[in-house]
C-alpha cells in the first residue's frame, strides 16, 4: 500500500528526495516556502542569483541511483568540466598561472549551475502523476507522534512574513530538507533529545560576475577552478557554460568592514588579486557588485540524530550545513537521499530500523566532512602556494599511480572521486601523514648523519659540500613559492 511522503523543501536534495520516494511508488507532497523555484522571478534563499556548484562523484552517483535514466544525462549534460585548480600568484612583479590538477588519472570535477539542477529534478516530478506541488507553503509546526503537519499557504503577491491561509495535513512519513534554518529541524527537537553546534565562522562572501570576453570566449582558461590565493581572504572563479564566470570574494568581516569603509575594492583588488581588475571586471563594475550583492555569512551546523522513530527524518543542510570550501555541501546532501533510501529498502517492513542506522552511520560522516570543510579554507587560501604541500600531493599522486596495490591516495581525490565514507576518508588520510612526515623526516635526519659520518671519517670535502648543498636546495624549494610561469 502506498504510503504518503511528505517532503519539505524542494530544493536539490529535496527534489532528488521526493524522486527517490515517488520511484517506489509512493504518494509524494513536495511543500516549499517560496514560489515555484523554476520561475526566474524566485530568489533561492540567501543567493542574489542562482550560483555555481562542484557536481562530483558522490551527487552524480546518487542522480543515478534514482531509477530514471535519462535524469543523470539531462544533469551532466548542463556541466562544465573542471580539471583542477589554477592558481593565480604575483611574484616580484611577474604574473604567475600554476595549474594543479585535482587527480593523477585525469578525473574532473563538474561545474553545474544550481537553478539547472534544480529544474532538471521538478521537471522529472512534475511528470510522475503521484507527485504533488505546494509551493508558497511556509511550515508552522508538526507533531511527529501524531503524523500531522500545519502550513501557512500565501499567494505569490504576498509577503512571505505575511500570514496567510492554515492548513493542516496528514503524513506517513516527513523528510525534512529545508536547509540551514531548518523548520523541520526546529520542530524535530522537540520529540527527540538532538544534539545541536552551530559556529557561524570569520568570513563572509559575495559573488561577482565575469562577463565573456569581447570576443565572446572566455576570459581565463575554462577547464579550471580560479583561485587568487590571500591568506586571510580568496577570490574563485568558476566557469559556466555561456563562456561566463561565476566568482566569489570570501574575507574575514573586518576586512569587509574595511572596504566599506574605504570604498576601495578595485584598489584591494589589485594589490591582492593580479590580473582580476581590470582583465576580468572594470574598476566601475567590481564596485558596483560590491555594493549591490549581499555580504553574506558561513555558517557549520552539526546535530544528532538525524530521525525520529518512524515518521521523520531531516537530510542535507538541515542536518549538516557546512561551509563551501570542500564544494561536498550539495553532493553530502545528495548521497544523504541515497543512503537514506538504501537502508528503507534494506528494510522494507521496519523503517525504525532503517532511520536508526541511517542517523548512527551518517552521522560521523556528516560531521566529518564539515570538519575538513572547514579545514580545506587553508588549503585553498594557503597551502596552495606552499612547497610542502605541492610535495606531499605529488609523493601521493605518484604513488596511487605507479603502486596502486598500496591503497594510496590522496584525502581530495578520496573525498571527491569516490564513495568512500567521509570517516573512512579521514583515517586514511590521518595513516598516509603519519607515515609520509615520518619518511620525510627520516630522509632528512639520513642526510644529516650521512654527512657527519663523511666528516668524522675523513671524506671527502667535495662530497660533504656537496650533501651539504642539496640539503640546502631541498629546504629553499620547501619554504619557496612555487616558480612556474604561465
Amino acid at each position: 500500500m502506498a504510503e504518503k511522503v511528505v517532503v519539505v523543501g524542494a530544493g536539490p536534495v529535496g527534489s532528488l528526495a521526493a524522486l527517490y520516494a515517488a520511484a517506489r511508488g509512493h504518494d509524494v507532497e513536495i511543500y516549499e516556502l517560496r514560489p515555484d523555484l523554476r520561475d526566474p522571478t524566485t530568489t533561492a534563499l540567501n543567493f542574489n542569483k542562482s550560483i555555481n556548484l562542484a557536481l562530483s562523484e558522490r551527487g552524480i552517483n546518487a542522480l543515478k541511483h534514482t531509477g530514471l535514466p535519462d535524469l543523470a544525462d539531462a544533469v551532466l549534460g548542463e556541466t562544465f568540466p573542471m580539471h583542477g585548480r589554477m592558481i593565480h600568484l604575483e611574484k616580484k612583479g611577474e604574473y604567475l598561472r600554476i595549474p594543479q590538477l585535482y587527480d593523477p588519472r585525469g578525473k574532473s570535477l563538474l561545474a553545474l549551475d544550481r537553478a539547472e539542477l534544480n529544474k532538471a529534478l521538478l521537471d522529472h516530478l512534475e511528470s510522475m502523476p503521484n507527485v504533488k506541488f505546494f509551493f508558497n507553503h511556509k511550515l508552522l509546526s508538526v507533531d511527529f507522534k501524531k503524523q500531522l503537519a500545519w502550513f501557512d499557504k500565501h499567494n505569490k503577491s504576498e509577503a512571505p512574513e505575511e500570514r496567510g491561509t492554515e492548513i493542516e495535513i496528514k503524513f506517513d512519513f516527513m523528510i525534512g530538507a529545508d536547509g540551514a534554518h531548518s523548520a523541520v529541524r526546529y520542530h524535530l527537537m522537540k520529540f527527540v533529545p538532538m544534539s545541536y553546534q552551530q559556529e557561524y565562522i570569520d568570513k563572509l562572501w559575495c559573488q561577482f560576475h565575469i562577463p565573456p570576453a569581447p570576443s565572446g570566449d572566455f576570459r581565463l582558461p575554462p577547464n579550471y577552478l580560479h583561485i587568487w590565493p590571500h591568506d586571510d581572504s580568496m577570490f574563485i572563479a568558476l566557469p559556466n557554460l555561456d563562456k561566463t564566470f561565476t566568482a566569489t570574494l570570501f574575507h574575514t568581516r573586518t576586512g569587509f568592514e574595511d572596504l566599506d569603509a574605504s570604498g576601495k575594492v578595485a584598489d584591494y583588488f589589485h594589490t591582492h588579486y593580479p590580473s582580476v581588475v581590470p582583465d576580468l571586471i572594470t574598476a566601475t563594475d567590481l564596485q558596483k557588485q560590491y555594493t549591490d550583492n549581499a555580504h553574506l555569512s558561513l555558517v557549520s551546523i552539526k546535530c544528532t540524530p538525524y530521525h525520529y522513530t518512524t515518521t521523520g527524518v531531516i537530510l542535507g543542510d538541515a542536518a549538516h550545513a557546512m561551509v563551501p570550501f570542500y564544494g561536498q555541501g550539495m553532493n553530502a546532501g545528495l548521497e544523504d537521499v541515497y543512503a537514506l533510501f538504501t537502508l528503507l529498502d534494506r528494510y522494507p517492513s521496519d523503517r525504525a530500523t532503517a532511520l536508526a542506522q541511517y542517523s548512527a552511520t551518517r552521522t560521523p560522516d556528516a560531521h566529518t566532512i564539515n570538519d575538513l570543510a572547514l579545514g580545506n579554507y587553508r588549503e585553498m587560501a594557503t597551502d596552495v602556494k606552499s612547497r610542502v604541500y605541492l610535495l606531499r600531493k605529488w609523493a601521493e599522486e605518484k604513488l596511487d599511480l605507479w603502486v596502486p596495490a598500496l591503497g594510496w591516495a590522496t584525502q581530495y581525490s578520496r573525498v571527491t572521486f569516490s564513495n568512500m565514507r567521509y570517516s573512512e576518508v579521514q583515517r586514511r588520510a590521518h595513516w598516509q601523514a603519519t607515515v609520509f612526515n615520518g619518511v620525510l623526516g627520516g630522509a632528512l635526519a639520513a642526510a644529516v648523519g650521512a654527512t657527519l659520518w663523511w666528516s668524522r671519517a675523513g671524506g671527502v670535502q667535495r662530497v660533504k659540500m656537496g650533501v651539504l648543498r642539496s640539503i640546502c636546495r631541498v629546504a629553499q624549494w620547501i619554504a619557496g613559492p612555487p616558480q612556474t610561469r604561465r
